[in-house]
């Protein structure tokens, strides 16, 4: 790589997390990092905020401070607070069937799932069961009507399967009914806009010029890509295939004009860290009440262990989901404490929240790498941030 392509790491960076630093200009040298930026905080308070590399493929711009960049399911995280904030304010109750606010969704014996189900991708709606097109997925009033019309791929309370694209519709559509906004608006209004973070569902047109460019993960062959379908069960092709969504369509105005709360949302490592750190802060951010401490710690209510019906097939171990955020759990997702709780984003992005230590994560990235959780750069990431603490 020729020395005008060499990524620039800037930022800031406290002292006590020199070794954080150098593993994020690591991935860029060994892990085939692209651009990238990334922010921690510490009892609520910014310890590291770096960023790096290149905002497009072909290396002509410069990943800014304020560069914005597709965090596909990271996104979940502030959609969930969306729901817990009403929760805490009493106009949402998570034990009442989702029906009490969505009543068309008591549909082929949909009667009894819960508004917990939903946050904890237990409701058995983890895909359609129609062929639904991308189009079809921009169109927020006939995605959730599908949804509310089909039938469970399984018996809803029982076991998660990860509900990759339906999540951020059916967690959206409860908070819809309870608030007549879209899940993008209601954030806006209650914590972003006033708290001054810079995330949103979906990207303002407006904002277009400050978005990095998503780039594809490695290609395989389509021998290989055949064999990785032919193991997916119709419950996990229903997730994460229909429709099938990549870097080349998060790049397009479409997908960026479009509410797909659990795929679109747009932010940067600094937006990430601090609606992650409302969890981490145990509700509390910049000395803003945002949720009681009951509510916030109500977030990562694990709902049982068990193999994901849609990711078990990629993942060596049992996961365990809170309501609507995943534990870090024996396999460190989220560092040492079994009990810190995150989000991550296909290709590499994540959120991380660890109230015991104080810490929250933001990390965010345009390369995509070929997974849908613990990709090794935030891996590497996260080890470097407990070692120092």
């Amino acid at each position: 790589m020729s020395e005008l392509h060499e990524p620039q790491v800037q930022g800031h960076c406290d002292a006590r997390f020199t070794a954080l630093r150098t593993t994020f200009e690591e991935n860029f040298r060994d892990r085939d990092e692209l651009g990238a930026a990334l922010a921690v905080t510490v009892d609520g308070v910014t310890v590291v905020d770096l960023w790096g590399g290149w905002a497009d493929s072909a290396r002509t711009r410069p990943w800014e401070h304020d560069t914005l960049v597709n965090v596909w399911s990271t996104s979940k995280g502030p959609v969930a607070l969306c729901a817990h904030l009403l929760a805490d304010r009493g106009l949402l109750d998570l034990d009442a069937p989702v029906a009490a606010y969505w009543p068309e969704f008591a549909a082929a014996g949909k009667e009894k799932v819960q508004v917990r189900h939903l946050l904890s991708h237990r409701s058995g709606l983890s895909g359609l069961r129609e062929e639904h097109s991308l189009d079809q997925l921009y169109d927020w009033e006939l995605t959730t009507s599908r949804l509310a019309a089909t039938e469970p791929w399984w018996e809803p309370g029982t076991q998660s399967g990860y509900h990759a694209l339906t999540y951020g519709f059916l967690v959206g559509e409860v908070v819809r009914r309870v608030t007549g906004l879209l899940p993008g608006a209601f954030l806006e209004r209650e914590v972003t806009g006033p708290l001054g973070i810079d995330f949103t569902v979906g990207l303002p047109e407006k904002e277009a010029g400050r978005a990095a460019e998503m780039v594809h993960p490695p290609v395989t062959s389509s021998s290989e890509q055949a064999e990785v379908f032919s193991q997916l069960t119709p419950t996990a092709i229903a997730a994460v295939a229909n429709p099938l969504v990549g870097a080349r369509q998060a790049n397009t105005p479409e997908w960026r004009a479009a509410e797909i709360p659990a795929a679109n949302g747009h932010g940067t490592a600094r937006g990430v860290a601090a609606l992650y750190g409302i969890f981490a802060g145990r509700g509390s951010y910049d000395g803003h009440r945002v949720l009681s401490e009951a509510a916030a710690e109500r977030v990562r209510e694990g709902q049982g262990s068990c193999r994901d019906l849609v990711l078990g097939a990629g993942l060596e171990h049992d996961t365990e989901i809170g309501l609507g955020l995943w534990l870090s759990g024996p396999n460190a997702s989220y560092g040492p404490n079994p009990r810190a709780f995150g989000h991550d984003g296909f290709g590499g992005s994540c959120g991380l929240a660890d109230p015991e230590a104080g810490v929250s994560l933001g990390y965010v990235m345009n390369r995509m790498g070929p997974h849908i959780a613990d990709d090794p750069r935030k891996m590497a990431l996260v080890e470097a941030l407990y070692s120092a603490l």
